[in-house]
């Protein structure tokens, strides 16, 4: 046991190590920052109308059985 006093000592690998399967940091200028930014929201929008499209074919299947079962 630790006495009150002293700080515990972490017992997992530094986070520095290659080991630890992360990519080393590498500082990007605000200008790659920003493209970053650009491409993450392109990808994100791309997602949101794949999804809305699927959406949009449910109602319309929807859409179609509410007429057939109001023809009825």
């Amino acid at each position: 046991m630790n006495p009150p006093n002293q700080p515990q000592k972490p017992s997992g690998p530094a986070p520095a190590e290659a080991s630890s399967g992360r990519k080393p940091w590498v500082k990007k200028s605000p200008v790659e920052v920003f493209l970053d930014q650009i491409k993450k929201q392109e990808e994100k929008v791309a997602e949101m109308k794949a999804e809305l499209q699927k959406e949009e074919r449910e109602l319309a299947k929807l859409q179609q059985a509410r007429k057939v079962l109001e023809a009825s």
